[in-house]
């Protein structure tokens, strides 16, 4: 599976003034994994975020994923399972390689938000939701957080050294790039798919 088709890791690192920590923006398709002290963001509409950390060395990062229209994710040979599966091993492995240990990891699952109308013929937003948890609970990685579906889309700050999570439900009418991002997303996916704490809202 080449990267193209798959996750990228995130490179667009900033200073946050509000939060005034260095960050990480993690884009559709990309990911991100650190031991450093810093903030990994993205903002979700129909895709998924998983936060994975190891809660005792605070190894973490996060990923940004949509499943591929047009394939049923419960079907064990369909191609947005492998997609999916593929997305979220990516992260967990480079997590495993910065030395996190596999009983110390937990996750914070966010987005699903049924936000784009027309993109298929059941909700995208509830699919990839259910995937995610379905993922994590047969690799026995904790879901101690979860904040999915709705019709919103989501701001979600991470911060992988304390596992603090905070998370802003946007108007529907504000972020028109996200939708648009999001569809650009979809698009290429269907060209290149490959066969422990509280939420802080803000």
């Amino acid at each position: 599976m080449s990267s193209s088709s798959s996750t990228n890791l995130a490179h667009h690192r900033y200073f946050d003034r509000n939060f005034k920590s260095d960050a990480v923006r993690v884009l559709p398709g990309e990911y991100f994994y650190t031991r450093e002290n810093l903030m990994i963001m993205t903002v979700l509409g129909s895709c998924v975020a998983a936060c994975v950390r190891d809660r005792v060395s605070g190894i973490g990062g996060m990923n940004h994923f949509l499943l591929p229209d047009g394939a049923d994710p419960d079907s064990p040979i369909s191609e947005s399972m492998r997609y999916g599966s593929y997305a979220m091993e990516v992260l967990i492995n480079d997590l495993f390689k910065a030395g996190a240990r596999r009983e110390n990891l937990e996750a914070k699952v966010f987005g699903g938000g049924n936000v784009i109308k027309g993109m298929t013929s059941i909700a995208v937003g509830s699919r990839n939701a259910k995937f995610v948890v379905n993922y994590l609970n047969t690799d026995r990685i904790p879901i101690v957080v979860q904040d999915l579906e709705d019709i919103y889309p989501r701001k979600v700050c991470f911060f992988p050294n304390s596992g603090k999570v905070l998370v802003k439900k946007l108007k529907q009418d504000v972020p028109d790039q996200v939708l648009t991002s999001e569809r650009d997303y979809q698009r290429r996916l269907k060209v290149v798919a490959p066969a422990a704490g509280d939420i802080d809202l803000f």
